[in-house]
Parts: structure tokens; C-alpha cells; sequence
């Protein structure tokens, strides 16, 4: 999987306008109805095509560090008022690149593969109203979509290879909806098993909502962990240092209060493995696992904001999952709130 590319890292992260980075979703609005969308016809407006290289900490209208503004689509564009989430697909029969970029209102769909030269496709409007909370993935292409706070939003599932040959922006209808849960804040998909973990629904406790995908038009619910409220987790199929557990399903759960280790191999009777914490924990918010599976990189969205210390890192050793091994808190030049972080490679 390809998650992202410098060119719609650039494009989607500087047409946010706002980020879904809070935990603690406000009431339900009152419903609204979707918005009435795009005719097939209608030519996107609003597109700044000028790159602009990262000179003296400015890149056009936006600050930056070594990063250069390749190109922008606004947010009017694409429909939305504001923005949370992005992911991304290469299409395996074209290689055109596509960024899934969630908003309050839905989810645009924007062919980057020109990085300075981008067409926006369409979108893909909310199952049930607005929400400043979506999270996208994507799994044999197809995108699986989830909201908080919408009520009754459920899982949306979009045929990405319906982007093919689409040349006017349109509004799109979801292919199917998974409804076993209504509201989800999160969604992690282990490719190489095949299983979706929703966390952060309305049920499971807000613990682990584990969906079968391998049959990616018909999702099945298979089980739950209910163990702490999880925020946010990264489930893999182990191929750590940890001899015990290799080759089974474990996930590496935010649980807001603490981190867990969970061996779900068995999606009927989930294990935990371990659970820790650390000093001037605030929220465990978000981590993820170094590609050799023995650390774990734990961002914490509150300890800035309530211990008043620089953006920290917090590293454990995970060699061994029944007993991870909190190493240290790298802290960083900068006072920003850390919210998610992935690794690639180094």
C-alpha cells in the first residue's frame, strides 16, 4: 500500500482548513440533509495550479520547512467546509495515483498523479449529515469510510476502480454500507489478513469492531474486543522479534489511558497481551510500530498542552509483547500538539 506521495501530501494537507484532532465528539447536531452535489457537467473552480518552491519559510501562502507547494484544490472545490483525514490509492492497473481526502460532509476523490497538475473526480457525499470526524482506508480498492458523531453513519464502501476514465467532477453513491455499527472515530485494516478494526463505535464498548473484508463488497462482523476505549490501533500479522506470537494477528491499541498489545487471532476470544503507561500521560492518542516490529512510536495529543513540554515521541521496546519496555520521550524542538504519525522505512 502506498500511502502517500510528496505531491498529494502537499495538495490535500495544505487544503485543510481544519482538523478533526479533537477526542471527545460535541452533541449531535440536528440532522441536515446531503448536500445536493455536482452535476456531471460542472467543472471544478477554485484551483491553484502555481507551484511554489519552500523559500525563507513561506511556499505561496503557507509557511513551510523544506517542502515545496506543488499545487492546491480548495476546499469550495471539492464541496467541504472543513477537513479531517486523507488516504490514498494507486491504481494497480493504471498507476494513476488518487488521495481520498475526507471532509465534513464527505469524502473527494482527487486524481494526483500529475502532482502539479491535479483533477478533481467527485465526492462521495456522507451517509447521514456532517461530522468533523471521517476516517478513510482502503483494501483491495475499495475505500471503507467512517464518521463520529453522524448518527447512524455506518461504513461506507466505494469501488475506487469507478474512477477510471472519469473526467468531470460528479457526485458518487456508495456501492454498499455496512450498518453493525453507527458511529466509528477510527478504522484500522490490516491488509495482509484482510480484517477491518472500527474503533471508537457505538459498540464493542468503543473497543475493537473486527469486520471480515475478504470478500470486499460483503463485510461480515466477527467479533469484538472491549477491553478500554480504543482511540486508534495498527494491527499486522507479526513478524517480530517476540518467537511466541509469530505469524499471529496482534493489534497495538491508543487506548487513550494506556497502551495495549491485543493477540486477536482468534476474533471470538481476543487476548491481551500487555498494557502500559508512562509518566505525564495525557491521552495515548495514536502510534505505530517501527517495520521490524520491535518499537512502537506513541504519539500523545495532550501531554504538550497539560505537562507543558515540547512535541514529544514516546518510544517503547515491544521485543517482548507481554512486557513492553518504555525506552524514553524523544522531545522535539517545536511546542506543536502531536496528533497521528506513521513510519516508512527509516
Amino acid at each position: 500500500m502506498k500511502i502517500c506521495a510528496i505531491g498529494f501530501c502537499v495538495l490535500i494537507a495544505l487544503g485543510l482548513t481544519a482538523c478533526g484532532g479533537g477526542d471527545s465528539p460535541p452533541p449531535d447536531p440536528a440532522p441536515s440533509e446531503p448536500p445536493s452535489g455536482l452535476e456531471p457537467t460542472q467543472q471544478p473552480t477554485g484551483l491553484t495550479t502555481a507551484a511554489s518552491a519552500c523559500d525563507d519559510g513561506e511556499a505561496g501562502d503557507f509557511a513551510c520547512d523544506s517542502i515545496a507547494l506543488l499545487s492546491r484544490i480548495s476546499l469550495d472545490t471539492m464541496d467541504g467546509a472543513s477537513g479531517n483525514d486523507v488516504w490514498g490509492w494507486v491504481d494497480p492497473v493504471t498507476d494513476r495515483e488518487y488521495a481520498l481526502m475526507g471532509m465534513d460532509n464527505g469524502t473527494a476523490f482527487v486524481d494526483v498523479t500529475e502532482p502539479e497538475d491535479p483533477v478533481f473526480l467527485g465526492r462521495l457525499p456522507t451517509q447521514t449529515r456532517s461530522s468533523a470526524w471521517r476516517d478513510i482506508k482502503v483494501y483491495k480498492d475499495h475505500s471503507y469510510i467512517v464518521a463520529d458523531g453522524a448518527g447512524a453513519h455506518g461504513m461506507q464502501i466505494f469501488d475506487l476502480t469507478r474512477l477510471r476514465d472519469q473526467v468531470a467532477a460528479q457526485e458518487f453513491l456508495a456501492d454498499h454500507v455496512y450498518v453493525e455499527f453507527g458511529n466509528a472515530h477510527n478504522l484500522a485494516i490490516n491488509e495482509d489478513s484482510g480484517f477491518a478494526f472500527a474503533v471508537g463505535s457505538n459498540t464493542c464498548a468503543g473497543g475493537l469492531h473486527m469486520i471480515d473484508l475478504r470478500i470486499p463488497i460483503n463485510p461480515m462482523f466477527m467479533g469484538c474486543h472491549t477491553v478500554g476505549h480504543t482511540h486508534d490501533t495498527q494491527c499486522v500479522v507479526y513478524d517480530g522479534p517476540d518467537s511466541r506470537y509469530q505469524s499471529k494477528e496482534i493489534c497495538f491499541s491508543s487506548n487513550y489511558g494506556e497502551f495495549d498489545i491485543v493477540d486477536v487471532s482468534s476474533k471470538s476470544s481476543p487476548i491481551v497481551l500487555s498494557s502500559s503507561t508512562y509518566d505525564d500521560l495525557g491521552i495515548v492518542h495514536q502510534g505505530w510500530l517501527t517495520e521490524d516490529h520491535r518499537f512502537f512510536l506513541l504519539g500523545d495529543e495532550f501531554d504538550e498542552s497539560t505537562y507543558g513540554v515540547n512535541t514529544r515521541t514516546h518510544v517503547f521496546d515491544v521485543s517482548d509483547l507481554e512486557a513492553p519496555l518504555y525506552v524514553y520521550a524523544y522531545e522535539h524542538d517545536t511546542k506543536a500538539t502531536d496528533h497521528n504519525l506513521y513510519v516508512l522505512g527509516n
